[in-house]
């Protein structure tokens, strides 16, 4: 039998030298350096992307089909987001920790959708939530940030709406399109949102976005002018040989080196 290792528990002497990052800190980095997301879902990817200088660890809902095997992101669960939020948090990062909001967990009353998110807050440990929508889904987000807890939005693809949108295609393709994106960006901001997530939109929207609000834009698949970008920790070191979308960079092929290291064993 193995001796079992230390964990991932990190103690002050390990952790990286600089100041724990807040939902503030975040909303005043617009215009400046860019920022840098990592999605992760547990200790061991958690303390390379802090480790690695991440300013946020998004704890993501596409642990459903990166971590958990599922098709999709609509049935993962909240007890399932939390378990993994508390994972990452265990490791005490300096990045600033989001939870992601599963499907079903705002949708329903703004009452629900303030329990839920304090979960991710008192029993997950992280420090702001992310979730899904515009206009549709204000209530929900003004009754979370009334209650103290910050909100980080999210427009353009977004998973959570697959079937609404008859797949994952690229949004806000016209000019109706456009600018509904951009005046639900709008709202978001006057909500009080601290940063906004664009997903799959054209890049002259994307910069367009950025352009129109005050809050940091945070790119995934929306060219390169937004105020950050975010990757999955499995997308970015390649540690699966599924198909990914194409704006998907992968700096590593640890796939392909785990492969050979376990064959060799």
């Amino acid at each position: 039998m193995s001796t079992p290792s230390s964990g991932y528990a990190v103690t002050n002497e390990q952790q990286p030298k600089r100041e724990k990052v807040t939902a503030p800190d975040i909303r005043a980095r617009k215009g400046g350096p860019k920022i840098k997301m990592v999605t992760a879902y547990d200790a061991p990817s958690a303390t390379v992307a802090d480790r690695a200088g991440a300013d946020i660890i998004l704890v993501g809902d596409s642990l459903a089909n990166v971590v958990l095997g599922l098709s999709d992101t609509l049935t993962v669960t909240v007890d399932e987001m939390v378990h993994h939020t508390k994972a990452v948090t265990r490791t005490r990062p300096k990045a600033h920790v989001v939870g992601d909001m599963p499907w079903l967990s705002y949708h329903l009353s703004p009452e629900e959708a303030v329990r839920n998110a304090g979960r991710f807050i008192k029993e997950g440990r992280a420090e702001s939530v992310k979730l899904e929508g515009g206009r549709n889904r204000l209530e929900a987000i003004e009754a979370i940030i009334a209650a103290e807890i910050p909100v980080m939005g999210h427009l353009g693809l977004t998973p959570q709406s697959v079937n609404a949108m008859g797949g994952y295609k690229v949004q806000g393709k016209g000019v109706e399109k456009a600018k509904q994106l951009i005046n639900d960006a709008k709202v978001l901001q006057n909500a009080g949102v601290y940063a906004i997530v664009l997903e799959g939109v054209p890049t002259l929207l994307g910069q367009l976005i950025t352009k129109e609000i005050d809050v940091p834009t945070i790119g995934i698949g929306a060219g390169p002018y937004t105020d950050g970008q975010v990757l999955v920790y499995h997308d970015l070191l390649g540690l699966h040989d599924q198909r990914v979308a194409k704006f998907v960079r992968k700096y590593a092929n640890l796939y392909e080196a785990s492969l050979e290291a376990v064959t060799h064993f």
